[in-house]
């Protein structure tokens, strides 16, 4: 049996295969299958061969070497300044050849480095809050960034960009949204967050022109009105190809695919606006929508602070459907949560209902939810649409024992993060969750 080459070295191997011999060239990854080399491709692909059909060309040991910190540009003095708050996620991240993982690793001013472009926007300063992927991120990172926000506007700064990890990155934005505009108020400037799909060393990254874009937005975007969910924003390609950016209010959009470049689009909305970009050039374009609604709107006096939200808040999330029983409603209850959230079927329905007589389940179930002393609100699990609990009989039941969320018509996430912003800062729930605090409630699609 060939001796496999060691983990992290640079190999050309020659392979046996049904289709005859043939020769590949990558870095050698941990092996997927025992007995078997693993070897990741200039073209980000891997492939396992057994060792016994392997013939080691040439290997050679990664060279590594430190390099010279890069030189601070000197500040423009023509140029807006805007801070990067980093937290980390992909965007932040590069592949590591000796195990083949994505690791959150770049520090901000190798972000700033990787993407030159962005000195000729704005100048940059970066502040680190860590190098977390997004599904690591809780309450209290929401609070820590919310202060960095705060700072950053302190210190003069136009404008702030979060990179994030993708995964929860809608979430986290609607969180710094109600922050700051929840309780009416508004930011001294403007709010980007930005994450990509590709790690940043990669051919086919979208890191760049999201964070172009990004930057973009919160040097030179129009000041917030805080009335149209502005203040917050997601920048992320508009298409799987270059060239384009959509700005999206951050409580209307919602990653709805696990790998493309596009994977952010709007919910119940339309995105704000569109970043193009052309090998230099960057243009900003307002959609019209946004545009004519900014007429109308009564824009609010910025403040130099924000609301921050109670890290011991407990909120549990459930599906509707036919696994939901009232084992774990009274579950809830025994665990001490602050509120429920389940998300309905269609408009918003819950398996409350027994016309063939044969689902008792679901009238226990019923009467669990009746007599749970909590807020329990339901959010739709079809991800757009309304939730409205006045077409059917069912949504009026639910209604009657006391089931929260009709004319819920922001992301489901952002009626969560809504949900806790209200706890944390003693809202009355049952008028607060269909009230329009941000924007976040697009009334149209009721028409």
């Amino acid at each position: 049996m060939a001796h496999s080459p060691s983990v992290g070295s640079h190999v050309r191997i020659k392979l046996t295969t049904h289709d005859g011999e043939t020769v590949l060239e990558g870095v050698v990854l941990p092996p997927a299958v025992q007995d078997h080399v693993t070897v990741k491709l200039a073209n980000g692909y891997n492939v396992s061969h057994p060792l016994s059909s392997v013939e080691v060309i040439s290997s050679e040991q990664p060279v590594t070497s430190e390099r010279p910190p890069a030189e601070v540009p000197l500040m423009n003095p023509d140029l807006p300044t805007v801070r990067i708050i980093h937290t980390g996620g992909t965007i932040a991240s590069k592949v590591d050849y000796a195990t083949g993982a994505v690791t959150a690793q770049f520090e901000p001013s190798e972000l700033v480095e990787h993407v030159p472009e962005l000195l000729e926007i704005a100048n940059l300063d970066v502040h680190k809050i860590g190098n977390m992927f997004s599904e690591d991120i809780r309450p209290n990172h929401w609070n820590q960034i919310i202060d960095a926000t705060e700072k950053a506007f302190e210190h003069g700064c136009v404008g702030v960009v979060v990179t994030h990890g993708t995964d929860t990155l809608h979430i986290t934005a609607s969180a710094v949204a109600f922050a700051w505009c929840g309780m009416g108020g508004n930011p001294p400037g403007r709010i980007a967050f930005v994450g990509s799909q590709r790690s940043s060393d990669r051919a086919s990254s979208d890191a760049a022109q999201n964070l172009i874009s990004a930057v973009k937005w919160a040097a030179e975007g129009p000041s917030p009105t805080g009335e149209l969910s502005d203040a917050v924003v997601v920048s992320m390609h508009r298409t799987s190809d270059d060239g384009a950016c959509s700005i999206h209010p951050a409580t209307g959009v919602r990653k709805l695919h696990s790998s493309r470049r596009d994977a952010f689009q709007s919910v119940n909305t339309t995105p704000l606006a569109t970043i193009h970009i052309d090998n230099k050039n960057v243009d900003l374009v307002l959609e019209h929508h946004y545009k004519e609604a900014r007429i109308n709107a009564n824009s609010r006096t910025p403040s130099p602070a924000a609301e921050r939200y109670d890290e011991n808040i407990v909120i549990r999330q459930m599906v509707a459907g036919p696994w939901l029983t009232k084992q774990e409603i009274e579950d809830a209850a025994s665990s001490n949560v602050d509120a429920l959230v389940i998300h309905g079927t269609g408009l918003g329905h819950l398996p409350i209902e027994n016309p063939n007589t044969d689902a008792p389940q679901n009238i226990e179930l019923r009467d669990s939810l009746h007599q749970l002393d909590k807020p329990i609100v339901v959010v739709n699990q079809c991800i757009h649409g309304p939730v409205n609990m006045n077409v059917y009989s069912k949504g009026r039941i639910q209604q009657e024992i006391g089931l929260l969320g009709h004319g819920i018509t922001s992301s489901p996430e952002a009626a969560v993060v809504k949900l806790h912003f209200a706890l944390s800062n003693g809202l009355e729930i049952d008028s607060v969750m269909t009230k329009n605090l941000i924007g976040e409630q697009q009334q149209t699609i009721l028409n």
